[in-house]
This record gives C-alpha cells, sequence and structure tokens, in this order.
C-alpha cells in the first residue's frame, strides 16, 4: 500500500512570466526541459511557494493585483500527512489542495483544503508532501532535524525508537510528579495551615446538606412570630371557633339541603359536596389552632438562628453556593490534607520510580545508540558508493552521530552526559567532503551547487523507500556534468521514481530521455508582453525536442536519429505506456 501522497495538478496563475498554467503531472519520472531562460525555476518556485516557502512580492506577474498557487496531491488514508492534517483540523477525504495567495505589496494568505492556514504549518506539512533538490535549497536532506528518522529508517530502528520514546514519555511524567511533589512540599507548612484553617471553619459548624433552606424558614418564623399567631388563630376562629363561624353556618346549609334532597335525590351529590367542605374546613381550622398555639416569640431562640444562618451563608459565598458544594469541597480538603501529610513517603515512591525508569531507558539509548553508529558506517559506505557512479568518486561521506548537547535545567536527567529525548541521546547530520583532502563539512554548506545536488541525488536514491516526502524535484542536478556521468545520473533519479514520484528539471538529453513523462517550457511575446508556458510532448514532439538538447539551435536529421536513438526502449518510444509508469501506480 503506497502510504506517501502524489502531486495530481499544480495551478499557477500571475507568478514572474507565468500567467495562468495548470500542470498535470504522471506517477514515476516527469521531466521538465526547455531553453535557458524559458521559466523553468518559475515552476520550482511556485511548487516551494506551497511549502511553506518565503512569499516574495516580486514573484507577483507585473500589472497582476495578486500571485496565486494551487497544488492539488492525492493523500493516502493512514499516511503521515493524513494523521497530521486530522491533528491540525484539517478535513481530508483522500486529496488535499494547498493554496497559497501573495499580493504584490507582499502580503500572503495560506490554505489548506480551504481552511485558513499560515505558511510556518505550510513549512511543517512541506517535508511529508514534497522535496526539492537544487542548485540552491533542499527541503528535507540538508536539514539535520530529519537525518536522525532518514538514519533510524536505513537501520530499521523506528521501532525500537518508539518502544524507547514511550518508556521516556513514562520517565518525563514521573519527573513532573517528583517536581510537583517538590514544589507542593516547598510551601506546605504554609499550604496545610491554610487548608486546616478552612477545613476546621466548616467543622466548627457542620452544616447538614439542605441546611440552609431549613434555617431561612425558621429564621422567618421566629421574626414574623406574632403576625403568623395571628393570622392563624384569626383564621381558626372565623372557621370553626368563633361565633357564627363558617363550618356552623356551612352545617345548617348541609341540614336544608339534606331536607331538599329527600324530595328530589338529584341534589344529594351537592349535599355531599357541601358536607365535604365543612369537614374539610374544619380539619383546617383545627390544624391552624394547633400551628397558633405553637408560635412563640423567642428572641435568644431567633439570635441563635441569625448567628448559625450568617456563617453557613459566609462559608457558602466561599465554596457554595450550596450545601451540597460544601460538603464536596469539606471532602476535597480532606484529601488535601491528607495528601500532604504523605508527601514524604510519595516523593521517596516517586524518586525510586524514576531511577528504576531511567535505568531502563538508559540501557535502552545506549543500545539504540550502538545500533545507530553501526548502521550509519553501512550508510556511509552506501552513499559513498553511489556519489562514485555519479561522478564524485574522491568524495568522503561520514554519517556523524554524536551525542545530544547536555541538557538545561530542568529537564530529564542525562544519560553519559548527553540529553535524553524520545529518539534517545543522539544528534546525527549528514557530512560530506566533495574532494579528497577537504574535511566533511554539512550538506547545506556544500559550497558546488552542482556537488550539492548530485550529493542529494546519492542520499535520494539510498534512502529512496525511506523518506517522508511523496514528490522528489529535482532541479538541474545535471549541473556541470555531461556524457556517461549524465545518464548515469539520470539512471539514477530514473531508480529513485520506481519508489517516488519525481519532477526533474534537466538540460541534458540523457537524463530526459528515461522519463515517463516530457513536458516543455516556451517563452512566447504578445502584446508587449514576455509569457512562459508548459506543456506536455507526445512522442513525435519528445523526438523534436530532445533533438533540439542534442544540436542546439540547428537540428538535423542525425540530432533526430539519436533523440529517437536515446528514446527507444526495445524499439519503441518511453511514456507512461509503454515504459515504467504503467507499473509504478
Amino acid at each position: 500500500m503506497r502510504l506517501y501522497p502524489m502531486l495530481l495538478s499544480l495551478t499557477i496563475d500571475n507568478v514572474v512570466l507565468i500567467e495562468h498554467q495548470v500542470l498535470e503531472l504522471g506517477p514515476g519520472f516527469n521531466v521538465l526541459t526547455g531553453e535557458t531562460g524559458a521559466g523553468k525555476s518559475m515552476v520550482v518556485d511556485a511548487l516551494a511557494l506551497v511549502l511553506g516557502g518565503r512569499a516574495r512580492p516580486e514573484i507577483v506577474r507585473g500589472g497582476a493585483r495578486e500571485a496565486e498557487v494551487a497544488a492539488l496531491f492525492e493523500i493516502e488514508p493512514g499516511s503521515r500527512v493524513a494523521a497530521k492534517l486530522e491533528a491540525a483540523g484539517v478535513p481530508c477525504d483522500g486529496e488535499l489542495v494547498v493554496r497559497r495567495v501573495v499580493q504584490a505589496e507582499g502580503r500572503s494568505r495560506a490554505f489548506l483544503n480551504g481552511k485558513v492556514s499560515t505558511a510556518a504549518q505550510l513549512a511543517e506539512l512541506g517535508p511529508d508532501l514534497c522535496d526539492i533538490a537544487s542548485q540552491h535549497e533542499s527541503v528535507s536532506l540538508t536539514d539535520p532535524a530529519t537525518h536522525l528518522e532518514y538514519l533510524d529508517a536505513y537501520g530499521r530502528l523506528e521501532t525500537m525508537r518508539d518502544a524507547l520514546g514511550e518508556k521516556v514519555a513514562e520517565l518525563a511524567s514521573v519527573v513532573r510528579e517528583i517536581d510537583r511533589v517538590r514544589e507542593a512540599e516547598r510551601d506546605r507548612a504554609e499550604r496545610e495551615d491554610f487548608l486546616a484553617f478552612q477545613l476546621r471553619e466548616i467543622e466548627e459548624l457542620d452544616p447538614s446538606i439542605g441546611e440552609e433552606t431549613e434555617l431561612e424558614n425558621e429564621r422567618a418564623r421566629l421574626r414574623h412570630a406574632e403576625k403568623l399567631s395571628t393570622a392563624t388563630q384569626g383564621a381558626a376562629d372565623r372557621l370553626y371557633e368563633g361565633e357564627d363561624a363558617v363550618c356552623d353556618q356551612l352545617a345548617r346549609l348541609s341540614t336544608d339541603l339534606d331536607a331538599a334532597a329527600a324530595i328530589d335525590p338529584s341534589l344529594a351529590p351537592l349535599a355531599r359536596s357541601v358536607d365535604g367542605a365543612r369537614s374539610e374546613l374544619a380539619d383546617a381550622a383545627r390544624a391552624l389552632s394547633r400551628y397558633a398555639s405553637g408560635i412563640e416569640s423567642n428572641a435568644e431562640r431567633l439570635a441563635e438562628v441569625d448567628d448559625r444562618w450568617f456563617r453557613l451563608q459566609k462559608l457558602l459565598r466561599k465554596h457554595g453556593p450550596t450545601t451540597t458544594e460544601l460538603a464536596a469541597y469539606r471532602e476535597d480538603l480532606k484529601r488535601q490534607v491528607d495528601g500532604l501529610a504523605g508527601a514524604d513517603r510519595l516523593r521517596g515512591e516517586l524518586e525510586a520510580k524514576r531511577e528504576a525508569c531511567l535505568a531502563a531507558v538508559a540501557s535502552e539509548a545506549r543500545a539504540l545508540s550502538r545500533k545507530r553508529r553501526d548502521a550509519a558506517a553501512k550508510l556511509a559506505d552506501a552513499i559513498g558508493r553511489e556519489l562514485g557512479g555519479l561522478g564524485m568518486g574522491r568524495a568522503r561521506v561520514v554519517v556523524d552521530v554524536s551525542p545530544v548537547p547536555a541538557p538545561q535545567a530542568g529537564e530529564l536527567p542525562p544519560v553519559d552526559g548527553a540529553r535524553l529525548t524520545a529518539s534517545g541521546i543522539d544528534r546525527v547530520e549528514f557530512l560530506i567532503a566533495p574532494n579528497k583532502g577537504e574535511d566533511p563539512r554539512p550538506l547545506r554548506r556544500i559550497a558546488s551547487g552542482g556537488e550539492l545536488s548530485r550529493a542529494l541525488l546519492a542520499l535520494k536514491r539510498v534512502l529512496a523507500e525511506k523518506g517522508p516526502a511523496g514528490l522528489y524535484v529535482f532541479d538541474e542536478v545535471d549541473a556541470g556534468v555531461s556524457g556517461a556521468i549524465a545518464e548515469v545520473i539520470g539512471r539514477a533519479i530514473a531508480d529513485v521514481a520506481r519508489h517516488r514520484q519525481v519532477l526533474c528539471i534537466t538540460h541534458l538529453p540523457q537524463i530526459a530521455a528515461l522519463a515517463d513523462a516530457q513536458y516543455v517550457v516556451d517563452k512566447s511575446e504578445a502584446k508587449g508582453r514576455t509569457t512562459s508556458s508548459v506543456r506536455r510532448l507526445v512522442d513525435a514532439e519528445r523526438v523534436d525536442e530532445i533533438a533540439r538538447m542534442i544540436g542546439g539551435v540547428r537540428v538535423g536529421d542525425a540530432a533526430r536519429r539519436a533523440a529517437a536513438e536515446l528514446l527507444s526502449v526495445d524499439g519503441g518510444p518511453r511514456g507512461p505506456a509503454f515504459g515504467r509508469g504503467a507499473a509504478k501506480k
């Protein structure tokens, strides 16, 4: 299953000499040719822009308000790119459109599947989408931050590194917990006093759940005792106990209705209703009388209730707003006090766990480092052999594995003086001495553009199946070579294209002839404006273009015959229908 992305199309609007262009690439080996100055580098500049490159106002075509580049990538579910997009909240259903707009005054905007993004986000995602190797830049392989991952992939050490990363994460968690306990210990006495005071304040009052409502009701009764007694006793008298009470009147009415019901039985239900009302009112009157007799004005009790009510309200304002929340806070205080009391024991347990974790992590980190050094020597030899085939036989390659600089205060404990990271204790960097007698230097410091390009090509061929990028762009990696070396470089690029999608910009016919698909950049003038355009060549056009690359301005029959011979594979033309492209999908 292919888990790397593939570029399906690149749409370019108003970028330098390109007014509007849609470039659709196929899988495998794609080559871009054309006269010097026709605008081939503009395609690479446009691609670099959607990968998070610097937005320069000078890329905007003269007279245009803004330049826009949109790249459509096919994204496989489960790939690193899909995981990164999901983590960033960017919707992705098998396709990703990366769009970058640069205004003439220099401001730029970026979008991932229509969602507003930043150039920094594009730059972070870029190495997983495309790697550009040119005489000027490489998106990932010249960045030492990626070298450890390439080495681990070459040595098949990813599983070991990931297992170590999990143990490092566990150790980091223990270290953070120890720091938290130590921080708590520094203000433990003050904190313990404060918590104990809060707990004592609540336990002295010892409120019950729902007590605030009960106190409110009792407080109201005590404050208005006389009014309540007068109202309830007066109601009882008028209903039942007083002269000509309501219940007495209803009793007489009930008697009269009973007599009437004896004459007309249809009145019986009404008579019973009146009698029932009298009975209910009599019960209510007796209850009111009992309530009135129980009411007393008690100033001492009112003072007690007021005091407790005010103390409870104070606690509720701090920790409420109800006694339910107050009870929960009380239990939390107890747990915190108990926790502080057991802090010494907990710290001792955590420190013992840290030492055990550190011993296990250190052992695995050392083992991984040894395996990396073994793999580094083999990788350096493999890259050196590739460089020999690319005309740099005197070059010396070093895959430098060195300890990560010592940790800063507050980081994880060191291992053998090196800083411990999720990837172990090593930093890795590819170094190359292009010529005999020179000291190996980082890739990004190689002065010669041709040497850098070929060094990157050698790396990519050795690591063709290891890197995350789905598209490799080679921008004039053939600089300064010709003849047999040119063909060797072309076959090396073709070998990379067996594993990844490739776009190569070249002036050499030996390289162009090996491609599965060829595109040419033309420059034309109309109405006083110069415009560059890109088109895909059919078989007959490829012969003419490669003949031009062989013969120069004047293309003769000999050049055409040579071009046809270069393009032939078992007697037929190369291309997606005949060459490797059909088998690489």
